[in-house]
């Protein structure tokens, strides 16, 4: 069989390599792909957008692809599995209506009210309420409070505001300068919860849900959580801090509820159910719901998954996954990511990235690309995050040294990264 990977980020390189690494796939295809993806998928320029939904029709019939597995939130948010699904193409991803889970925080926090799944507290402004969402925060007196655009933002719509001048700045971005377009014409202005944050990654195929492994993301661009909102920094799995009450609270409470509230909604949602969830004082909270996998936790995730990939995607893109449990390595797993200089604010493309020869042969150690391309022979940065390397190891001590140790061995023109990924985990261990 044949597969087509939709994206060319970190995260479909990581679920190239891993569907590669099956035995029922012929060969993988990647559109658009990257640099690093090239080299266990052949990479095919096809626009992912909605005007591209037809080409990506033509060449999965052209060329025997019998699954096509999205990545990222803007196309199954744009209906591409409604598309692909009415072709007759059997595609992992939710369809548009239950992609609403990503792409209305609005839609989303409805569902959740309607239904008495815990999440913090908050109030929905319109764009044409913009006096009465200033008028809102600067009566309040507690901060910080969060305020988030309605819509996809490409990780960033999130803002976390420390007093009335941020949060008054935070609501011109959104619904006067509109720096995140149309995504900002609601914003939610949410309490603040203190705690720590765990992502929960869950198959669906629209009648049973399969919890996989937890992951901790890093969403910060400097250390000890200082700087702005970025796509994700790191991430690390598993979360020895989130005990396993916490644990089933949070699928007891939220995830099985939701899928339950989605099944009375006529909702079939098939593919990734990602739930960023806060846990505050033992109770977890919903912070928000994603329709794919996380990037950077697939990278910390599916390296540790023993079972074989293909069939689990067939199986909810077909309504059975087959199986109740899924197998995992006792390793550890932390992915460290490197970014271009600006980012998160802006980018710097063109820079050469040496290193990447170093780690031929070493299977606990993987490099996805993120944001690359080829130029002249070599291989330079695309984009604010650049690399995500991965490492493997039976303790989190060891996957912390194993990791950064590999990542002074890379580097190009203005490379960041964090360099306290997975600390916590160590600590708590």
């Amino acid at each position: 069989m044949n597969v087509l990977v939709i994206g060319g980020g970190g995260r479909e390189h990581c679920l190239a390599w891993k569907i590669a690494a099956s035995d029922l796939v012929d060969k993988v295809y990647a559109a658009p792909g990257n640099a690093g993806i090239s080299k266990v998928a052949e990479c095919v320029e096809l626009d992912i957008g909605k005007s591209g939904f037809n080409l990506i029709v033509d060449f999965v019939e052209a060329n025997g692809v019998g699954l096509v597995v999205v990545g990222p939130e803007a196309p199954l948010v744009g209906g591409i599995a409604d598309h692909l699904e009415n072709r007759g193409i059997l595609t992992f991803g939710p369809k548009k209506d239950a992609a609403m889970l990503e792409g209305s925080k609005v839609f989303t926090r409805d569902l959740l009210s309607k239904y008495d799944i815990p999440t913090p507290e908050a109030l929905v402004f319109e764009r044409s309420q913009y006096a009465e969402a200033v008028t809102y925060v600067k009566n309040q007196n507690k901060f910080p409070l969060v305020i988030k655009a309605d819509g996809l933002a490409s990780g960033k719509g999130v803002l976390i505001v420390q007093n009335t001048s941020e949060a008054v700045k935070a609501l011109d971005d959104c619904m006067v300068s509109q720096v995140f377009g149309d995504s900002g014409d609601r914003v939610i202005i949410e309490d603040f919860l203190t705690g720590y944050e765990t992502s929960i990654l869950c198959l669906s195929d629209g009648k049973k849900i399969i919890p996989m492994d937890l992951a901790q993301d890093y969403k910060r661009i400097f250390d000890a959580d200082e700087g702005k909102n970025t796509g994700g920094m790191g991430s690390y799995s598993p979360v020895p801090m989130v005990s396993s009450s916490v644990y089933k609270k949070a699928l007891d409470n939220i995830i099985y509820p939701t899928a339950d509230a989605l099944r009375k909604e006529n909702i079939d949602y098939r593919g990734i159910l990602y739930a960023g969830i806060m846990v505050s004082g033992d109770e977890p909270y919903l912070l928000e719901y994603n329709c794919r996998f996380g990037d950077p936790e697939t990278q910390a995730v599916l390296p540790r998954l023993d079972d074989d990939l293909v069939p689990l995607l067939m199986g909810c893109a077909e309504g059975n996954i087959g199986v109740d449990l899924l197998s995992w390595s006792s390793d550890k797993c932390m992915c460290v990511v490197a970014a271009s200089r600006g980012y998160p604010d802006t980018s710097s493309k063109g820079d050469i990235i040496t290193g990447l020869d170093n780690f031929n042969g070493d299977d606990d150690i993987e490099v996805f690309h993120s944001g690359t391309r080829k130029q002249d022979g070599n291989i330079a940065t695309d984009g604010g995050r650049v690399l995500g390397l991965s490492a493997l190891a039976p303790g989190f001590k060891e996957v912390r040294r194993k990791a950064y140790n590999a990542m002074s061995k890379i580097s190009f023109d203005g490379m960041q990264y964090r360099k306290d990924i997975a600390y916590k985990a160590e600590e708590d261990v």
